[in-house]
């Protein structure tokens, strides 16, 4: 059974941090890229950040220096580390595996995602 449980969101002041975490399935986890992807409304989900298995990172131009993408194999969890957060990164956040980690090519079902709103 394919799973993804994403967490760790909320509300949070501009400035502000948050830590995402998606659990997934072993199956879907293991030796597979992952990525954080987010919809903003009336927008198309994009890809975030990603991470190979191995430990290689990507991502999005606009986070860079703000968000870090980490994984732990052994719990088949992946993170995201949200910092210096904008109204603009306003989104419902998934994860899921990626195809590589350079470009949108997400794998397999969703998660029901975390809602972020970054407002004062």
């Amino acid at each position: 059974q394919e799973q993804l449980v994403e967490s760790g969101g909320g509300l949070v002041q501009p400035g502000g941090s948050l830590r995402l975490s998606c659990l997934a399935s072993e199956n879907i986890f293991r030796g597979y890229s992952m990525g954080w992807y987010r919809q903003a409304p009336g927008k198309e989900r994009e890809l975030v950040a990603a991470i190979t298995s191995g430990g290689d990172t990507n991502y999005v131009d606009f986070v860079k220096g703000r968000f870090t993408i980490s994984r732990d194999n052994a719990k088949n969890t992946v993170y995201l580390q949200m910092n210096s957060l904008k109204p603009e990164d306003t989104a419902v956040y998934y994860c899921n595996r990626n195809f590589g980690i350079e470009q949108y090519r997400p794998l397999g079902s969703w998660g029901q995602g975390t809602q972020v709103t970054v407002s004062s």
